[in-house]
């Protein structure tokens, strides 16, 4: 079901650029905002090949930065 969504306090520039965009594509300023909103909140898809090599490039570069003693000290802390 369709649902009314108020913005207030758009920068100027913003709004602009929002309207040279609605012009440029014969869209209402609420069409296209509607249009980037989907466009910028649209879920990517990724191969599991690219999700393991993310995973395999952030794991390079933590390694050796935690120590389990130093994360169960700091889960610890302040506690009873």
């Amino acid at each position: 079901m369709p649902t009314t969504l108020t913005l207030k306090n758009i920068p100027s520039d913003l709004y602009d650029r929002l309207k040279a965009a609605a012009q440029t594509y014969r869209r209402s300023l609420n069409s296209q905002a509607i249009v980037c909103l989907e466009a910028s909140l649209k879920p990517t898809r990724i191969t599991t090949a690219e999700r393991l090599a993310r995973i395999s490039r952030l794991h390079a570069e933590l390694s050796g930065t935690f120590d389990p003693r130093d994360i169960d000290a700091f889960k610890n802390e302040g506690r009873p």
